[in-house]
């Protein structure tokens, strides 16, 4: 059923699909050591082009899951830090979709006017160029109900993910670019926006560092503006 971190305690298979928060609550989640391994992009410095491939833009937020099990919500950031209490508009959102649980991975962000996303303004939510609430950016679905999606191939997943946040205002899925990727960084630069990550669409999703997400960055994105901070 996938890679998940170290817990120091009995998980049956069946028991974690049927109630991931639930085996999360009773293995001691306040320590956040039961988590699904996240898959992460490779970084490379030039941008290319791969037939067949998607490429997204890259959200500059904070990396989180919203986990969701009968209603109840927590969105946790790739450090395994609690972030439920900072975003609660974020945590409400979910919790009125129908499904009794899901999990997905995206970035939470901000964006100004010109609708790109500011990573040091998610600690300043009172800047005055912010034109927009933090909105959770996904652009992956793990689990839906009973069913592990981390096997599927990107392209089910996406579909997937598509049909379960339609309408939504502050959960929207991660925007795609041109379908060619020299065309898609003509894009990024246009926009001013950080870079892209490509994604292989028949790859399932593995944890760790994969070829099969590639992405490419513009150099020293606000650099100086962005800091440190890691959520």
């Amino acid at each position: 059923m996938g890679t998940y971190r170290h817990v120091a305690c009995l998980i049956a298979p069946r028991e974690w699909l049927a109630s991931p928060f639930g085996v999360l609550t009773r293995c001691g989640y306040t320590d956040l050591r039961m988590l699904p391994a996240l898959m992460h992009a490779t970084q490379v410095a030039r941008p290319f082009h791969t037939k067949g491939w998607v490429y997204e833009e890259k959200v500059d937020g904070w990396r989180m899951l919203a986990l969701k099990d009968r209603g109840h919500v927590r969105l946790v950031s790739r450090n395994e830090r609690d972030h439920t209490w900072r975003f609660p508009h974020l945590v409400e959102a979910p919790a009125k979709l129908k499904p009794a649980s899901f999990i997905l991975d995206g970035e939470v962000a901000v964006f100004d006017e010109e609708l790109i996303s500011r990573f040091e303004w998610l600690r300043h939510l009172n800047h005055g160029d912010l034109a927009t609430p933090p909105l959770y950016m996904v652009f992956d679905l793990l689990q839906l109900g009973e069913k592990d999606y981390r096997p599927e191939p990107l392209k089910v997943r996406r579909k997937a993910l598509e049909k379960l946040v339609k309408d939504q205002s502050v959960i929207l899925p991660a925007r795609r670019l041109l379908s060619n990727g020299m065309a898609a960084w003509a894009e990024v630069l246009h926009r001013g926006i950080e870079g892209y990550v490509a994604k292989d669409p028949e790859s399932p999703y593995v944890g760790g560092r994969s070829l099969k997400w590639i992405k490419v960055k513009v150099p020293k994105y606000r650099e100086q503006e962005r800091g440190f901070y890691k959520p």
